[in-house]
C-alpha cells in the first residue's frame, strides 16, 4: 500500500525517467542531495587552494573523522526531521551516556556493562521524548528543549563543572576509538549506519510510513500507518545514536567533559537541511545529509588549517546553511515551501 504524498514522491525522484537520458539528468539536477553535494566539491576545492596542508592524509582524515561523528547523529535525525519532528536533546543525551559510562567505569564496572548502561539510559530518554510527542502531542520542539535542558542540568550537577576521567582499553578502545586504514572507526560505523537506513528509507515499507508521516499526517493516520509507533521509535533512534557518539568521544578523548554535546543538536539539523531535508517533514535524504555532514567536516577542519578564527565557523554554516534552504527551494521549483 503506497500512501507517499506527491511531495515526497517528486523528491525521492522519478523512476519513470530512470532510464532516459534526460529524465535522468532532470532527476539528477531536482535531487535533494545534489545542493549538499556541490556544496561538498566547493568547500574541497576551496580549502585544497586556501588551506595549507589540506590535501594530506592526515587532514582528509581528520574532515572524515569530525563528519562522521555528527552524521552518526545527525542520519537519524534526517529521519526524524523526514517524519515531522525534531530532536534538540541529541546533545545533552551525547553528554548524558558519556558521564553514565565514565562513573560506571570509575566504579569499576565491566566494560561492556558500563557502555550498555549508557546505551540502555540514553534509549528511555529517547523513549521518553517520544511518548510525550506521540501521546500528548506537545511540539516536539518544546519536549526536546525541555528535555535538553533537563539532562544538561543534570550533567552539570553530577560533574559539578569537571571532566570525569577514565581509561577504557582492550576490544572496547578498539570499536569505538580505532583505526582502519588510516580513517578513525567512526567513519565505519557512520557509512554502515548510513548505507542501513537508506536502505530503510527508500526500500522498505518503513521508509514509506515515515515519509508519509511527515508528509500527510491526517491522511497516514486514516490509513491504519502506526504513526504514535514509528515517531517514538525514530525518538529512541536518535537517542541511541547520540550515546554512540557519547561513548565514542567518551573513549577517544579518555573523559567525560560536562560541555560535551553541545550544539550537536543544532549543527545536525543543520547538516540536514543542507542536504536537503525540509523543516515541514515529508522529504529528505540520508545521502544529502552524509554530503551536508562532510562538507561541515571540510570547513571546520580547513579553517583550522588556515589559521582562521574558530567563531567563524558558525558564522559560515549560518550562510551555508541560508543558501542550502534557498537552493533546494529553487530546485523543487519553491512549489512544496510555497
Amino acid at each position: 500500500m503506497s500512501i507517499l504524498t506527491d511531495t515526497a514522491r517528486e523528491d525521492r525522484g522519478t523512476a519513470s525517467a530512470r532510464h532516459t537520458g534526460s529524465g535522468a539528468l532532470k532527476a539528477l539536477v531536482r535531487a535533494e542531495s545534489f545542493g549538499a553535494g556541490a556544496a561538498t566539491v566547493i568547500a574541497f576545492v576551496v580549502f585544497s587552494v586556501w588551506a595549507p596542508h589540506f590535501l594530506t592524509a592526515a587532514s582528509l582524515a581528520s574532515s572524515v573523522q569530525v563528519a562522521a561523528e555528527l552524521g552518526i547523529v545527525a542520519v537519524a535525525v534526517t529521519l526524524l526531521m523526514i517524519a515531522g519532528e525534531y530532536d534538540l536533546s541529541v546533545g545533552s543525551i551525547l553528554g548524558l551516556a558519556a558521564l553514565i559510562a565514565a562513573e560506571a567505569l570509575q566504579a569499576h564496572w565491566p566494560e561492556p556493562l558500563a557502555l550498555l548502561a549508557a546505551f540502555a539510559a540514553a534509549a528511555v530518554v529517547g523513549l521518553l521524548n517520544g511518548v510525550l510527542v506521540a501521546f500528548t502531542r506537545a511540539p516536539s520542539l518544546i519536549v526536546t528543549l525541555a528535555a535538553m535542558f533537563v539532562w544538561q542540568g543534570v550533567v552539570y550537577v553530577v560533574t559539578q563543572g569537571f571532566a570525569v576521567s577514565v581509561t577504557v582499553s582492550g576490544v572496547s578502545h578498539g570499536l569505538f576509538a580505532g583505526t582502519v586504514g588510516g580513517f578513525a572507526v567512526s567513519t565505519i560505523w557512520w557509512v554502515a549506519l548510513t548505507s542501513v537506513l537508506a536502505v530503510v528509507l527508500l526500500r522498505t515499507g518503513l521508509g514509506n510510513h515515515i515519509f508519509a508521516t511527515g508528509g500527510n499526517l491526517t491522511a497516514t493516520r486514516s490509513l491504519g500507518v502506526p504513526v504514535r509507533r514509528i515517531k517514538v521509535g525514530l525518538f529512541v533512534l536518535t537517542a541511541l545514536t547520540a550515546a554512540l557518539v557519547g561513548i565514542i568521544q567518551l573513549v577517544r578523548f579518555g573523559s567525560a567533559d560536562p560541555t560535551l554535546g553541545q550544539n550537536v543538536e543544532l549543527t545536525a539539523i543543520a547538516a540536514a537541511v543542507i542536504g536537503g531535508t525540509r523543516l515541514q517533514g515529508g522529504s529528505g535524504t540520508v545521502l544529502g545529509t552524509a554530503f551536508g555532514c562532510l562538507t561541515l567536516g571540510f570547513i571546520e577542519v580547513g579553517l583550522q588549517l588556515a589559521s582562521v578564527p574558530t567563531y567563524f565557523y558558525q558564522g559560515l554554516v549560518g550562510l551555508i546553511l541560508l543558501a542550502a534552504v534557498l537552493v533546494n527551494l529553487y530546485l523543487r521549483g519553491g512549489k512544496a515551501e510555497r
